[in-house]
């Protein structure tokens, strides 16, 4: 068994079937894509593991865990965390009072600040948030203000800011959009070491192929609301269905 499991799940938007029977499986410790042309309900699919929707029908499990009916900060509390495909984070402050907060904030989204009982507890939050300035290499701005970065390092301090919160599951939205191709490959680099540094699972929902491919382990192909193929990478680019979903027919 998978840490996220999906069983038979379907969601209708009035007359759009936006998922199909959707059967998924995401083994712990791996890196899973979830790819699909526009349309094919990968954000609706998403939306099912964050609490932002319920499936009309169908099982959404995460560690034995039913995840269906609770809101988003309880699914935080289990251990997902998502990354936006806008970095989100506090622009009006600086790279290291932003995974300060990240480190201070439980995982119901509130703060205790006043309850931290000693100085020497608050060098310790203090040392977290370095350390996961130096895992995700932006230990040298930590000084600097978060709304002067550039895309990719946002993406860089959001991840710290994620890790801080210690997740086991780390949705991953369009991790790279709107990124110069560098950016993207740093992006890529990046996770590839948090994952085998932590051994946190990752989901991730992306466009880009170059990335689908340098990081996935296996694959799940969406269209129209169905999976049509679960493989690994080697096997997906020149499936014949995975062609004739995107291109509208099989190509050799």
């Amino acid at each position: 068994m998978g840490i996220l499991e999906v069983k038979d799940v379907n969601k209708r938007f009035g007359g759009l079937q936006a998922l199909s029977n959707v059967n998924l499986s995401v083994e712990e410790g791996t890196v899973h894509a979830i790819i699909g042309p526009n349309g094919a309900g990968k954000s609706t699919l998403l939306n099912c593991f964050i609490g932002k929707l319920d499936p009309d029908t169908g099982s959404v499990m995460f560690n034995g865990t039913s995840l269906l009916g609770l809101k988003p900060h309880q699914i935080n509390q289990l251990g997902v965390s998502r990354v936006f495909q806008t970095p989100e984070i506090f622009t009006d402050l600086t790279v290291f009072e932003n995974v300060m907060i990240a480190c201070f904030a439980k995982r119901d989204g509130s703060f205790e600040l006043n309850a931290i009982p000693s100085v020497s507890s608050q060098t310790d939050i203090q040392e977290k948030a370095e350390q996961m300035l130096i895992d995700v290499n932006m230990i040298d701005k930590r000084g600097e203000e978060a709304a002067s970065l550039s895309r990719g390092d946002k993406r860089r301090l959001e991840m710290a800011m994620c890790l801080a919160q210690d997740p086991k599951l780390l949705l991953l939205d369009e991790p790279t959009a709107g990124m110069a191709r560098a950016d993207t490959n740093n992006t890529i680099d990046l996770l590839k070491e948090i994952q085998e540094a932590r051994g946190i699972t990752m989901a991730i929902i992306e466009h880009d192929m170059h990335v689908v491919f340098s990081l996935a382990e296996k694959i799940t192909v969406l269209a129209q609301g169905t999976p049509i193929v679960e493989d690994v990478p080697e096997n997906i680019k020149g499936h014949p269905k995975v062609q004739e979903a995107y291109l509208g027919g099989a190509h050799v």
